[in-house]
């Protein structure tokens, strides 16, 4: 095995020892494995759409599997990103027109009814992660908007502006 340094790193920095537990909550680390599955499930609407058409029994809905794939990935994408709270949201919006489609195909004619019927009951229950994990997330991180600072007290002078009166008296710049 050929070892190879980390060219990143000088001598002088320090070495990690040993790691700790992770810093992440388990509503974080839900919201990351949402996100992957997000992509995972978006690659395969996306690349598979006939199969699954098939499988529910609707088939001529191709274009919709494949614009719903490219909605399950951006969610993953910003799930995993620093605004996970809008990717996490974004999926419980993307499971509510999921349960919506579903509706739509969940009908007595339907030969493929049972296919459909697990199928929504899978959207439900990942409906309950994401809520889950987005509420957790949003108590746990909170927002920002709640936490805007206040500067109307503030004069930008750090003696107050009496202090600041007169202190530029005789003073005398570059000549």
């Amino acid at each position: 095995m050929t070892y190879i340094p980390n060219i990143t790193h000088s001598k002088g920095d320090p070495k990690v020892l040993r790691s700790g537990p992770s810093s992440l909550a388990a509503t974080d680390q839900l919201g990351r494995l949402l996100g992957w599955f997000s992509i995972g499930l978006g690659l395969v609407e996306l690349f598979a759409p006939r199969r699954i058409t098939r499988a529910l029994g609707v088939e001529g809905n191709e274009s919709l599997v494949r614009a719903y794939g490219a909605r399950e990935i951006s969610s993953g994408i910003l799930s995993l990103s620093v605004d996970k709270q809008v990717g996490l949201w974004s999926r419980v919006v993307g499971d509510g027109l999921d349960i919506a489609t579903l509706a739509t195909a969940f009908h007595p004619s339907n030969s493929k009814r049972h296919a459909v019927g697990l199928a929504f009951a899978m959207v439900l229950g990942l409906t309950l992660l994401d809520l889950a994990s987005a509420g957790g997330i949003a108590v746990r991180h909170g927002s920002q908007r709640d936490n805007w600072r206040r500067y109307q007290d503030r004069t930008g002078f750090p003696g107050g502006v009496e202090k600041a009166r007169g202190a530029a008296e005789g003073f005398r710049g570059p000549a």
